[in-house]
């Protein structure tokens, strides 16, 4: 998978949802990320576009499929450098997009270079909703504490396709990246140490689970690692909800 082969997640009519193209050689030390686009009638919506580092690659990948005066909306899941730092990009390649953002990060983006914030919507606590021009809606879910203290899920209702942030991320193995977990069982060993650090605890993860198991969930679409998608969602979602992790294993964490 290079910088020009997005892969298609979903497609049908005029709503489509892509996985962008990771670059082409592996950088030791940097995590790995991914981006994600939605068109929907002619609104093109970004979900964490990333940081300055990726932004030549991500503005190519998405010049491949739509015009840049499409970008209507750009979601980031919450706070990171990795998610958000290329925001002042972003804004300046794109005249009417909208940044949504938690609203406890806001005021943290002067750090990024924003001043005017006429651009940004501030997502409350208890989330909202991205509304389209053709009357569609993607549904923002509160994932707090999974692993940002101001976090958000996006939930695409044409695609079934839930976008997590870092919930369900996975860090590979030099050389051994994949953009689709084929094999859930074995995928397991790639997500369970950064979620066992980076999420809260397991009664944060019990949590969001309960709070989405309404949701007709055709993949699970993480910032980091691999799409789940099918019956894996199950089994990724029991793993999840079962998980110990953060504040369960402090004594491991601060063991002398």
């Amino acid at each position: 998978m290079d910088h020009q082969s997005s892969i298609t997640l979903y497609e049908q009519e005029d709503h489509k949802f892509y996985l962008l193209g990771w670059e082409e050689q592996e950088e030791e030390g940097i995590v790995q990320t991914n981006q994600y686009v939605i068109l929907s009638g002619k609104d093109v919506v970004l979900l964490d576009p990333g940081g300055a580092h990726v932004f030549p690659r991500v503005l190519a990948n998405v010049a491949e499929l739509f015009e840049l005066k499409d970008i209507k909306h750009i979601f980031y899941s919450h706070q990171d450098p990795d998610v958000s730092s290329g925001i002042t990009l972003w804004l300046s390649m794109t005249e009417r997009s909208q940044v949504y953002i938690s609203g406890l990060w806001t005021r943290f983006l002067p750090h990024f270079g924003i001043y005017d914030h006429r651009r940004i919507t501030a997502i409350p606590d208890k989330g909202g909703v991205i509304s389209l021009s053709n009357g569609c809606t993607m549904k923002l879910i509160p994932s707090h504490f999974l692993h940002s203290t101001g976090a958000f899920s996006l939930y695409d209702p044409t695609s079934r396709i839930l976008f997590t942030g870092d919930i369900g991320a996975a860090i590979f193995p030099q050389g051994g990246r994949y953009p689709v977990v084929e094999n859930f069982e074995k995928h397991i060993q790639y997500m369970e140490g950064f979620h066992k650090r980076y999420m809260a605890s397991n009664n944060v993860c019990r949590r969001w689970v309960k709070q989405i198991s309404s949701l007709d969930i055709a993949a699970i679409a993480p910032q980091h690692g691999a799409v789940i998608r099918g019956d894996d969602v199950k089994k990724f979602l029991s793993w999840f909800e079962n998980l110990q992790c953060g504040m369960d294993l402090i004594e491991t964490i601060y063991e002398a």
